[in-house]
């Protein structure tokens, strides 16, 4: 399958801020009080990637679960509060390590890519609580790449501005 053909079929837009597609597939109907709002308890969208787009490095006041669906592996670049930095690759290829099931905690960066010469790679997100554009946010290459010099590489590639 095309990445033209997986957006047609599950009716997949452009994300307005992050980059990739997506499309919300589900929002609880319970809602849970928080110091910053209320939100739904939680959230789920179908998001696509295909290559020559990345995912934006951003941060999230919610816990996120990324699941792996069908396509070419993905690298995600997480950037942790105490200066530490990890990489992983989503994809099938459990014997090497890849994850199909991957945690991004409130309050760590993340961005992601396709490896290589990727064409495209559908997975899912589950946001805890529930995702709003209130709790998304965005930073610069400078500001990012001075706290974790060594990922300055990664984070070009996954930044905008």
């Amino acid at each position: 399958m095309t990445a033209e053909e997986i957006k047609h079929l599950l009716n997949l837009h452009l994300h307005p801020v992050e980059g990739g597609y997506f499309r919300r597939t589900f929002t609880s109907a319970a809602n849970v009080d928080l110091p910053r709002g209320t939100r739904p308890q939680g959230t789920a969208i179908y998001y696509l990637l295909e290559a020559g787009i990345f995912s934006e490095l951003h941060l999230l006041d919610s816990d996120e679960m990324f699941h792996f669906y069908l396509g070419d592996p993905v690298e995600m670049l997480q950037l942790y509060p105490d200066g530490g930095s990890a990489v992983f690759t989503l994809g099938h290829g459990l014997e090497a390590g890849q994850h199909v099931q991957l945690l991004v905690p409130a309050g760590v960066w993340q961005g992601m890519r396709l490896i290589g010469n990727g064409q495209m790679a559908l997975l899912g997100c589950t946001v805890v609580p529930g995702f709003n554009y209130a709790d998304y946010h965005n930073a610069s290459c400078t500001e990012l790449a001075a706290k974790w010099p060594e990922q300055a590489e990664r984070i070009r590639a996954l930044t905008r501005s």
